[in-house]
C-alpha cells in the first residue's frame, strides 16, 4: 500500500498543477468567476446599495404581477420564465394577443443579466433598471402606458403599503420606481456554477473532460466574446467571416455599427434555441454554426509604410473540439435560487380593468 501511494503521488501532483494552470489561463484570458465571498458579490450586484430584503420581496411581486401588462395576462415571467432558465423556449417572443416579435427576437435569460455590460440585443439599454421599462410599455410585449401601470399599482393598497415599507414613507410611486424595484428582484437571480466553484480555487468542481473542454474554449477563441463573468455581455461584431445561416429571419442584423448583444453562455444548456432570432434548437448545431460566422483575427504592423497587414485565423472546430466545448458548457449549469410564487395582492374598483385591444 505505501508503494502503491509512493507510485499515485507524483501523478496526483501533476494532475493538480494541471487544474491550477487551468484555472489562472482562464483567468489571464478575462474569465472570472462569481465571486463566493459575499462581500465581492455585493459590489458587483448592487454597487450602489439598493437592495434590501423588502425590495427584493416587493420586486419579486412585480416581476410576476400580469397587471402590469394592457391585458392583465403577461407579466415578466412570461418571456423570462424562471422555471425555464429564464426563457420561454420558444424562437420568437410572443406578447400583447399573441403577437410574435416583429423582428423575430428571441428572448434572452434574465438569470445572471445583472452581469451583462449591456441589455436587450441592439444594447440599446445599459442596466436592468432601464430595460425594465421597455417591454411593460413596448405594444407587442406588454403594451401597458405608463399612466395606466402607475394607477393599476396605485390602486391597489398592499402595494402602496409594500413600497412605503421598502422605501420610506414619502415614496412616489412612479412607473421608475416599479421598474427599478423589478431590477432589485433581478439583480439577485445569479446562478454559481461548478465551472466558478472551479475558478475560485476547488480544482475538484470539474471533471477531467470538462476541463479539457474549457481549455478547447480558450485555445479556439471563444472567449473572444465569451468572456468575462457573464461569458458574454457585451456588443460584438457579427457574422466576421461568414454570413449567418437564419441572418434574413426577422430581418435584426445588429445594431448601427453591425454589433450584436453576446448571449451569455450560463445555463447555456437550458435555454435554447438560440442565436437572436431562435433559429437553431441544437447546441451542438449552434456551436458548429459559429465555428464559420465568426473568426479570431488579430494586426500586425506592416513593415514597411502606414497600415496593418491583417492575419486571419479562422476557428477551425472539429468534430472532437465540439464534443469536448459541450463537455464544457455541462459545467456551466448553475445553482438556481429557489423561487416561490407570491402571492399577488387583490385589484380593488379603483384598480383598471383588463384591455385586450
Amino acid at each position: 500500500m505505501k508503494n502503491f501511494k509512493a507510485l499515485l503521488l507524483p501523478f496526483l501532483a501533476t494532475s493538480l498543477l494541471l487544474g491550477s494552470s487551468l484555472s489562472e489561463k482562464a483567468k489571464k484570458n478575462g474569465l472570472l468567476p462569481i465571486p463566493n465571498d459575499p462581500l465581492e458579490l455585493a459590489k458587483l450586484i448592487d454597487p450602489h446599495g439598493v437592495i434590501t430584503p423588502k425590495r427584493v420581496a416587493l420586486g419579486k411581486q412585480l416581476y410576476f404581477e400580469p397587471r402590469l401588462s394592457k391585458s392583465s395576462l403577461i407579466s415578466c415571467n412570461w418571456c423570462h420564465n424562471l422555471g425555464l432558465g429564464g426563457v420561454d423556449g420558444v424562437a420568437k417572443a410572443i406578447g400583447h394577443q399573441w403577437s410574435g416579435n416583429p423582428m423575430h427576437l428571441n428572448s434572452p435569460t434574465v438569470y445572471n443579466a445583472v452581469f451583462a455590460k449591456r441589455q436587450f440585443w441592439d444594447g440599446r439599454s445599459p442596466s436592468l433598471e432601464d430595460q425594465a421599462m421597455g417591454p411593460i410599455q413596448a405594444g407587442v410585449e406588454m403594451a401597458a402606458p405608463k399612466e395606466m401601470v402607475e394607477k393599476r399599482i396605485n390602486s391597489i393598497p398592499e402595494y402602496v403599503a409594500s413600497f412605503k415599507s421598502a422605501y420610506g414613507e414619502n415614496v412616489t410611486i412612479d412607473f421608475e420606481k416599479i421598474a427599478s424595484t423589478i431590477a432589485i428582484f433581478e439583480r439577485t437571480l445569479i446562478t454559481p456554477s461548478r465551472y466558478d466553484d472551479f475558478l475560485n480555487g476547488n480544482e475538484d468542481a470539474l471533471t477531467d473532460a470538462e476541463k479539457e473542454g474549457l481549455e478547447t474554449f480558450i485555445d479556439k477563441g471563444c472567449i473572444t466574446c465569451h468572456n468575462g463573468i457573464a461569458l458574454g455581455g457585451e456588443m460584438q461584431l457579427f457574422e466576421l467571416h461568414d454570413k449567418y445561416k437564419y441572418r434574413d429571419v426577422g430581418g435584426f442584423h445588429g445594431d448601427a455599427q453591425g454589433r450584436v448583444k453576446v448571449p451569455t453562455l450560463r445555463n447555456i444548456t437550458e435555454t435554447a434555441p438560440y442565436f437572436h432570432n431562435g433559429m437553431i434548437w441544437d447546441l451542438r448545431q449552434a456551436i458548429k454554426e459559429m465555428s464559420h460566422v465568426q473568426m479570431s483575427y488579430k494586426a500586425t504592423k506592416k513593415s514597411k509604410g502606414d497600415g496593418f497587414n491583417i492575419t486571419v485565423n479562422e476557428i477551425a472546430l472539429t468534430e472532437r473540439d465540439i464534443d469536448k466545448i459541450m463537455d464544457f458548457f455541462k459545467a456551466l449549469e448553475g445553482r438556481k435560487p429557489k423561487i416561490i410564487y407570491p402571492q399577488l395582492p387583490k385589484s380593488t374598483q379603483a384598480t383598471i380593468k383588463p384591455d385586450e385591444k
